[in-house]
């Protein structure tokens, strides 16, 4: 049965921005299929909760974005349930310290292989079900897409590689009817962000903060709703862009 409903799907759902997205959608009724990784530490039962308790319906699968089989199977299994597929938004991302002199090639891999090959997977596999128009949206980071970040060098660099795949993605799918737009989030307060041996972590945050012009760090949310506005048809006219939202730390004058 097809639904009167927008779809969107989403991986990285059970936590941080992919979940704030849920609910962001679920609250302007659309539908929601939530794909998450079986290894991560996340409960998405709470993502279903938070998106039900929003008035939203939600499918959440186990999906693996080094697998393209696995986001074929999320891709299809959104359309059985709903019968259509409007957005895409590629979330998921993997966030691991490490220096040059330490980096071997299976970390440098496995980066890049989440972060930046798993962005293509998951709109390859998500633009085969999309008929005349749509809208993919992929998460980027400051670390990469405008700075650089020590000890960090694969995710910096498989964040900076986001930008470019979409923007040959507008340019090649939009025959299609269909946009692709980066966001570029700023010191964002997720669970990854807060993972003070990979990540900045709660002391690191709150420090970080004091860069910000806006004084703080950003809410999952904030990110989410900017990623909401982009598959609307609000942004019908805006496609290959990217997108910071930060606070204003990358424009703020050196001191």
């Amino acid at each position: 049965m097809t639904s009167a409903q927008p779809v969107a799907l989403i991986t990285g759902a059970a936590s941080g921005i992919g979940q704030a997205l849920a609910v962001a959608y679920a609250r302007h009724g659309i539908h929601v299929a939530g794909g998450y990784f079986p290894g991560d530490p996340h409960n998405p039962d709470d993502t279903r909760q938070l998106v039900e308790a929003a008035g939203g319906q939600c499918l959440l699968l186990p999906a693996d974005v080094t697998d393209g089989a696995s986001l074929d199977a999320l891709a299809a299994a959104a359309v059985e349930r709903f019968g259509r597929l409007d957005y895409a938004v590629a979330n998921a991302g993997l966030l691991r310290r490490a220096p040059l002199l330490e980096m071997t090639d299976e970390a440098w891999h496995a980066m890049l292989d989440v972060d930046l090959t798993g962005v293509m997977r998951t709109f390859r596999s998500a633009v085969r079900h999309m008929n005349g128009s749509g809208a993919l949206v992929a998460i980027s980071s400051i670390a990469g897409g405008v700075y650089g970040w020590q000890d960090h060098s694969h995710y910096a660099a498989a964040k900076a590689g986001v930008p470019g795949l979409c923007r040959s993605l507008a340019v090649e799918l939009a025959s299609q009817g269909i946009r692709c737009n980066a966001v570029i989030p700023g010191l964002i307060e997720t669970p990854q962000s807060l993972d003070a041996k990979n990540s900045l972590g709660p002391e690191g945050l709150a420090q970080a903060a004091r860069a910000i012009p806006l004084g703080r760090v950003g809410k999952a949310s904030e990110v989410a709703e900017l990623v909401r506005f982009l598959t609307s048809d609000l942004a019908s006219y805006i496609t290959g862009q990217s997108i910071i939202v930060d606070g204003g730390l990358t424009v703020r004058w050196p001191e």
